[in-house]
């Protein structure tokens, strides 16, 4: 996992009532250089999470006091930290449920030690998507020198702007407008609208998009389950959702039964 600047300890906290469980994320975040608090109920987990400001926080659904979404929803109001759910339910409504609360990954148990890790290193190599400063501020930043995306993929962004329509997206400063409205994107909505635009009529299969949301440098497992499939259907289902309600065109992304998704070329005068 990427690492802190000198004397700068990140946290991270593990939400999960199995002991077992709880002791096995917290010594695969530990090893990645996390001082790592652990919660077996959703209280006390939000509790130290308003406390200690973590960068990352792994969040078990079936808790035994609060439903853990609605854990997540309290964390959402107070922090922008990275949240991965981490659960054995894989009913689409689940996946769908802890994405629009404000989940940034979703991770099946039982789960691999090697995967896990590999994503939480992935998410910390991505930029956050409409970070305030007084969430940034809230928890250690990440080393000044570390770039938020790759050199090629900071080339290939901030290229030119991307436009389709009314449809305007900005590589360089991760921004999407429709009509000149702004597009109030998560991180992983933006990855993939950007793919998509970028790809210019051209099909993306779900395969794909699920390593664009991970990360062009995703190091380590890399395998990709139903699940993860599920969750680009989701987030382009959000994505089809913010352009109906900026007076965009919710049919600029198509499905292609099967494969994945493309973008429709529209002109400029289209709507």
């Amino acid at each position: 996992m990427s690492s802190s600047g000198p004397g700068e300890v990140r946290a991270a906290v593990v939400i999960e009532d199995d002991l077992d469980i709880r002791n096995l994320v917290s010594a695969i975040l530990a090893q990645g250089g996390f001082q790592v608090t652990g919660a077996a109920s959703g209280r006390e987990g939000v509790d130290i999470v308003r406390q200690e400001h973590p960068v990352v926080v792994t969040l078990d659904i079936g808790l035994p006091d609060i439903d853990g979404y609605e854990v997540l929803r309290r964390i959402r109001s107070t922090t922008d930290c990275y949240v991965i759910v981490l659960s054995g339910r894989d009913d689409e409504l689940d996946i769908l449920t802890a994405l629009q609360a404000g989940a940034d990954d979703y991770v099946l148990k039982p789960f691999r030690p090697r995967e896990l890790r590999a994503r939480i290193d992935a998410m910390l190599r991505r930029p956050r998507a409409g970070q305030t400063t007084q969430h940034a501020s809230a928890r250690p930043a990440p080393p000044a020198a570390a770039p938020a995306v790759s050199g090629d993929e900071r080339q290939e962004s901030s290229d030119t702007l991307l436009r389709n329509g009314v449809l305007v997206v900005d590589g360089e400063a991760r921004t999407a407008s429709c009509a000149g409205v702004e597009l109030p994107l998560t991180k992983t909505e933006f990855n993939l609208l950007h793919e998509l635009m970028r790809s210019n009529g051209a099909v993306r299969t779900k395969e794909e998009l699920v390593r664009v949301s991970r990360g062009r440098d995703y190091r380590g497992y890399n395998f990709v389950s139903r699940t993860d499939e599920r969750a680009i259907e989701v987030h382009i289902a959000n994505l089809r959702q913010k352009l109906a309600r900026t007076k965009g065109d919710p049919d600029l992304i198509v499905t292609v039964r099967g494969v994945g998704f493309r973008i429709v070329p529209r002109s400029a005068t289209s709507r």
